[in-house]
């Protein structure tokens, strides 16, 4: 899933704002993780109101990524064209609140990118449009290019606060373990592997670009590790499933195929880690969220 959410702070406690892909989603930040509402509304429904635009939407997406390609194959909005939605609902504040009060929102806020995992577990690993031009050091390289581009603009736009959140360990998606990992269905090295590449290069980037930005608190939100810790801790957490997804019966469903004319869904979700191919379990994203968290919030005061 990929999103822009955006909230301001609260009189007490911290808010989010952010471009959101693939790994959080914005029921679970807003009400379980930092309790500001229930739910982010979508920037795009035509019912919304100026309190949502006051209390936090989302510029939601799909499978977006950085890469050209995957926003091509996949049929979604780029980050150009969140970008631009993004600028639209900054001209919707000014004019209802006035300049300095926006300046304000966008400043207080903070703003969370989490993108790259289709990028490499899909459009690179999965199809044969990329690796045919790019070896994965390469490919890495242009993504986090992107990525520093795509920060600088919202620093452009007045965002002061962002984190960004590495890849976790997607050569263990029941997708990539049912296609590449074999009749033992193992998580695929090579792409976590590549995941690993992404992050180190991702979090030297965000170090580079702090000290150019005035005022910036750029944070680098570690995900691999804490991915992981739970994937072999199963039990710990109260799940029973790590390799296989809840719903279907091929571990290859994802997204609207997972539905209530799938063949299976399974009785208790809450047992299983990935609810799709790709996607966790609710509960797996509550667990993470609470992770980050109480690890990173006090970086960005």
């Amino acid at each position: 899933m990929g999103e822009i959410s955006l909230m301001e702070k609260p009189q007490e406690g911290l808010a989010m704002a952010g471009f959101l892909q693939i790994f959080l989603d914005s029921h679970i930040i807003s009400a379980e993780g930092l309790r500001v509402k229930e739910a982010l509304p979508p920037y795009l429904d035509p019912n919304l109101k100026i309190e949502d635009l006051l209390t936090g939407v989302c510029f939601a997406s799909a499978g977006a990524g950085f890469d050209p390609v995957t926003n091509e194959l996949a049929s979604v909005l780029s980050i150009e064209d969140q970008l631009n939605m993004f600028k639209e609902y900054k001209g919707k504040l000014i004019a209802a609140v006035g300049e300095e009060k926006t300046s304000l929102i966008l400043a207080d806020s903070v703003i969370i990118i989490s993108m790259g995992s289709n990028d490499i577990s899909g459009t690179y690993f999965l199809s044969p449009y990329r690796r045919i031009m790019y070896n994965i050091e390469d490919y890495t390289t242009m993504l986090v290019n992107a990525s520093s581009n795509f920060l600088q603009e919202l620093y452009n736009l007045g965002a002061r606060r962002i984190g960004v959140l590495s890849l976790g360990p997607v050569g263990c998606v029941p997708m990539q373990r049912t296609i590449s990992g074999g009749k033992d269905r193992k998580c695929v090295e090579s792409v976590n592997q590549a995941s690993r590449v992404y992050n180190s290069k991702i979090s030297s980037s965000i170090v580079a670009l702090s000290q150019s930005l005035p005022d910036a608190r750029l944070v680098y939100l570690e995900i691999y590790d804490e991915f992981n810790h739970v994937m072999e801790h199963l039990s710990q957490f109260g799940f029973e499933e790590g390799s296989k997804q809840c719903c279907g019966i091929a571990n290859l469903e994802v997204g609207p195929f997972c539905n209530s004319f799938a063949l299976k869904i399974c009785e208790d979700a809450s047992k299983y880690v990935f609810w799709d191919s790709y996607h966790p379990t609710e509960k797996f994203y509550s667990i993470l969220v609470t992770m980050l968290i109480e690890k990173n919030v006090n970086k960005f005061v």
